[in-house]
């Protein structure tokens, strides 16, 4: 059962999955499996995993007031998980829920350096984490909902998602600015013949920041344009184009939304809002006046860094722009901070100890950080004061 004791004021209420991530040390000319061989790794990390963790934690680093809530299980797995979440900060993990008799979720991730990342993982207790595991005095006290990973928690995509729908419309009801992640589907599993564009026309519109990857909103919602660009090769968000992105950016703000984001790996963060008349329900994160807002388009793309690992590069780059958003920043500022975050965080091999404070942060963008894109093309124009692309005009 939920913990209500604890309740008290927060910015931003994180829920959905979590869990215990194991990331052996990988070289990337060693690694290939070979039945009945051995493959000798370096150390292992364990480091907390999924959204609650990976975004939650990052929002803490950056200095926002953030509760957890996620299932753990009452076997060892769980208290090192929670263990881990607390740090050194006790209330991080006031509002867990313990599942008692339930297995710890856990992901063995093979992450070699300059390599993408492969999974393996055990749900656990995740598969029984439900609407009513967030209480409405959580988020009554809170400013800003974000919920992650509803493909990997069963309960919240039966029966169209009634689950989710009813946990961010509850959410809604409150006042509460709305947040929403994706993971992808596993292919095998049975979140894969889920329907998902039902599930999504239901749910955003009680969403209110839509930040998905570009493979997992494409394959959810344009399988074809899915095949089409994965026909490229390579990275999947390589072989987006412009007109992808307003189209998928289109459908998502017709079914609800107020900002649609997708995320494009390497090549940053681009976004898209609706007009004005969606706003006057966005709750109380956004900060008036909202003119700023309203019926706009941008593209930011990423910082110069070494990349030592993409675990939860995602997750940071939405806790970036949360905190932005929190503290009154317009869309153009939103996502120069959510890339700078996120590239700070490929910079370690876990999802957030490479996520610095953000005075920190922010320092290190006054210094001239350098883009890994800044030139005009495919009808976007470089605004240099702002640090972001807009459309060419006309």
């Amino acid at each position: 059962m939920p913990n209500h004791e604890n309740d008290r004021s927060a910015d931003v209420v994180v829920a959905g999955h979590i869990c215990l991530d194991i990331i052996p040390q990988i070289r990337a000319d060693d690694f290939q499996f070979v039945p009945g061989g051995l493959l000798e790794t370096g150390p292992a990390v364990l480091a907390t995993g999924g959204a609650v963790a990976n975004t939650g934690l990052a929002l803490h680093q950056l200095g926002v007031n953030v509760r957890l809530v996620g299932k753990i299980g009452d076997d060892v797995l769980g208290g090192a998980l929670r263990d881990l979440v607390s740090g050194d900060t006790l209330d991080l993990a006031a509002n867990m829920v313990v599942a008692h008799g339930e297995h710890t979720s856990y992901s063995v991730i093979l992450s070699p350096e300059n390599r993408d990342r492969m999974f393996l993982h055990c749900p656990g207790c995740n598969a029984t984490f439900q609407a009513a595991d967030v209480s409405d005095e959580v988020l009554a006290s809170s400013r800003l909902f974000h919920f992650g990973y509803p493909p990997l928690l069963p309960r919240m995509y039966a029966n169209g998602g009634e689950e989710l729908s009813a946990l961010m419309r509850r959410a809604k009801s409150l006042g509460v600015t709305t947040s929403l992640d994706l993971s992808m589907p596993d292919p095998n599993g049975p979140s894969s013949a889920v329907d998902w564009p039902a599930i999504l026309a239901a749910v955003l519109p009680y969403v209110d920041v839509f930040l998905p990857s570009a493979e997992e909103i494409f394959w959810m919602l344009d399988r074809a344009a899915y095949e089409r660009i994965s026909s490229g090769g390579g990275e999947f968000p390589a072989h987006v184009g412009a007109l992808d992105l307003r189209h998928i950016s289109q459908v998502l703000l017709d079914m609800g939304c107020a900002v649609a984001g997708v995320k494009l790996g390497e090549r940053g963060l681009y976004l898209r809002t609706a007009s004005s008349a969606r706003f006057g329900d966005a709750g109380r994160a956004f900060l008036n006046p909202m003119a700023s807002w309203f019926d706009r388009e941008f593209w930011s793309p990423c910082f110069d860094v070494h990349v030592v690992g993409a675990t939860g590069a995602g997750d940071a780059t939405i806790a970036g722009f949360l905190m932005a958003l929190l503290r009154g920043d317009d869309p153009a500022q939103c996502l120069v901070a959510a890339c700078a975050v996120g590239a700070c965080s490929v910079e370690a091999v876990d999802a957030f100890s490479g996520v610095r404070s953000w005075p920190e942060t922010s320092a290190r963008l006054a210094q001239g950080w350098k883009r890994c894109a800044t030139h005009s093309g495919d009808g976007w124009v470089w605004d240099k004061t702002r640090g972001v692309f807009e459309p060419q005009a006309g």
